[in-house]
């Protein structure tokens, strides 16, 4: 299981710097967000992967090995609401952008090597 996150963390990072460092404003949001993605992922694996484990403590237990950790879980919760603000926020400078230019390269020439 931790190969495959490992790996799923590593392809969407690389996918989102290949993304960022287009020319297009587009593909630079989406390689945004497949960073967050990636990122998101890194964090919520931190806390450990343990399917069926109980997120929160109860009475009376014997040790703390059988419980997930709480804390990735609200930071990853907390980072997917930044990141869609964000990108949200991205959107409308992309398009009032592409309406005063005329043209949505990031660099701003549009048909120019």
């Amino acid at each position: 299981m931790e190969i495959v996150l490992a790996a799923a963390i590593g392809v969407l990072t690389a996918s989102g710097v290949w993304l960022i460092l287009r020319p297009r404003t587009f593909q630079v949001i989406v390689g945004l967000t497949l960073l967050s993605y990636a990122v998101n992922l890194f964090i919520f694996s931190t806390g450990g992967l343990r399917i069926g484990a109980e997120p929160v403590l109860r009475a009376k237990t014997g040790s703390l090995e059988a419980y997930a950790d709480p804390l990735p879980q609200a930071l990853v919760l907390t980072a997917i609401v930044i990141s869609f603000a964000t990108t949200a926020l991205l959107l409308v400078v992309v398009l009032v952008a592409r309406g005063l230019t005329g043209g949505d390269h990031v660099d701003g020439r549009e048909g120019k090597p």
